[in-house]
């Protein structure tokens, strides 16, 4: 069995991941508030863990493993954003969530097994809160209930803080209904035109850190394997769901790890409207990047390191899939492919605190290193299909009849052709009709002619193909 060593946020150590019960392995990732399309940074932590839920099913067993994502589906966003459009709160996050699922699936992620809406468990939350007004962790004030963070010791342990730092660092304005500045809302009061369930404290709903401790002792029990989810949530959101859910359920309850993602950048900075490099997972893929590409990027760094996506990044990860994908094509029944037989050094580097970067680098080993070609395709398939890498649709969508004839030509003319047709795509796609015709042009002018149809773009040798002019074209 692969051992699994896990970076726990908790301990600040690896340490090797013990499940509480093999039988059943219990993960939980906070997932997005579904208020607009979700951002590339949001894409992060979903591809992260898509990949740590593949390995644990691989070693543990495909029952064995449940993994949920929540959704924020009640916020002042969402509220906002209804007021705003007119339109009810319901259709805007209906239509987000489906979104969310059509993108994050775009990208080579696996649905999880759980998906709850936070307004699902709304009991829940209530029966929680008044647990800790009971035991003396919260109280309630002008229709709001409030935790108080001077009740748990150990509030701060998880990122790092202590009270009084907080407290100095603090922005916000204080309530004159806490009893302390660092004291989170858990139950708060609701105007008529929003959205409000009846409480022993009034109508009202609930504060954000809430739902998710109700949502994993709803689904999981009072203790569960691991928590994840952006750095950006260490710190208030997990801080305060660990706070009161180890006061209500004692302090071995809840995540035994915590992982955090690191965040991302574009070209350097970081991700701002006002900077103008801010993507929605939907631009990129409109613009014509495949998922897999987005995805094999992101990939290519380590999760807990900042993660810097480029254009330049974009391109060399999709010419080395195209290639790749190629050589895949042109060697490989893909029925035969199995992520089951992915590579045991892999594994080996997946299970080092999910070594993503080590993974594709040992990939690519492997695959050079192998004098068999006919079997170094076919592990190189079960490989890149293990990380989600290997979708039908990057390898026989816009190339219906690339699998028949990429043996015509060789392995640099392959890439080469593999990424004139998939420019001309993306520059049919953003409308650019001059750039599609002059990528045509050169290609016949090389000897291939394009055949565009329904289904895709076919291509066929002339007489005068010229494998030089191929590989200079540009």
């Amino acid at each position: 069995m692969t051992e699994i060593r896990l970076y726990n946020t908790k301990t600040r150590k690896k340490q090797v991941f013990k499940p509480l019960d093999a039988q059943n392995v219990r993960m939980y990732v906070c997932g997005p508030t579904v208020y607009d399309r979700a951002h590339i940074g949001n894409a992060r932590p979903v591809i992260v863990f898509d990949v740590l839920f593949r390995l644990l099913r691989h070693v543990y067993g495909e029952k064995h493993v449940t993994y949920a994502r929540n959704f924020t589906d009640v916020d002042d966003k969402i509220n906002a954003r209804a007021a705003e459009s007119g339109r009810s709160i319901r259709e805007i996050t209906d239509e987000t969530i489906g979104w969310y699922l059509e993108d994050m699936a775009a990208l080579g992620n696996l649905e999880p097994d759980k998906a709850p809406r936070a307004t699902e468990y709304i009991d829940q939350m209530v029966t929680m809160i008044a647990e800790l007004i009971a035991s003396g962790h919260a109280y309630a004030a002008e229709g709001h209930v409030l935790f108080d963070v001077t009740s748990y010791e150990k509030y701060g342990s998880l990122s790092g803080r202590s009270i009084d730092d907080m407290i100095a660092g603090a922005r916000v304005e204080v309530a004159p209904y806490k009893r302390n500045p660092m004291d989170f809302v858990l139950w708060k009061p609701s105007a008529d035109d929003l959205p409000g369930w009846d409480s022993p404290w009034g109508r009202g709903r609930p504060g954000w850190h809430i739902e998710c401790s109700a949502m994993t002792r709803a689904l999981f029990g009072e203790r569960f394997d691991i928590h994840g989810g952006g750095l950006d949530l260490a710190f208030p959101h997990h801080e305060n769901e660990k706070a009161q859910s180890c006061c209500e359920a004692g302090e071995d309850s809840f995540a035994q790890v915590w992982m955090h993602n690191e965040m991302l950048q574009v070209e350097g900075r970081k991700m701002s409207k006002s900077l103008g490099n801010f993507f929605s997972v939907r631009e990129l893929l409109d613009q014509g990047y495949p998922g897999e590409v987005i995805r094999f990027v992101f990939l290519s760094t380590h999760y807990r390191k900042p993660m810097d996506w480029t254009e330049k990044k974009a391109d060399a990860a999709e010419a080395k899939l195209r290639k790749w994908h190629s050589i895949i094509n042109a060697t490989v029944e893909l029925n035969n492919v199995s992520a089951e037989r992915v590579s045991r050094t892999v594994l080996d580097a997946l299970g080092d605190d999910l070594n993503t970067h080590l993974a594709i680098a040992r990939i690519e080993k492997e695959f050079n290193d192998e004098t068999d070609r006919h079997d170094a395709a076919h592990q190189l398939a079960n490989n890149l299909s293990f990380l989600g890498l290997l979708s039908l649709d990057m390898l026989s969508a816009t190339h219906a009849v690339w699998i028949d004839k990429s043996s015509q030509l060789t392995e640099p003319q392959q890439v080469a052709m593999g990424a004139l047709l998939d420019r001309r795509n993306k520059a049919k796609q953003m409308r650019n009709w001059v750039e599609a015709d002059r990528i045509r042009d050169d290609l016949l002018a090389a000897g291939i002619r394009l055949i565009d149809k329904s289904e895709g773009t076919d291509w066929e040798l002339t007489q005068d193909f010229d494998p030089t002019k191929l590989e200079a074209l540009k």
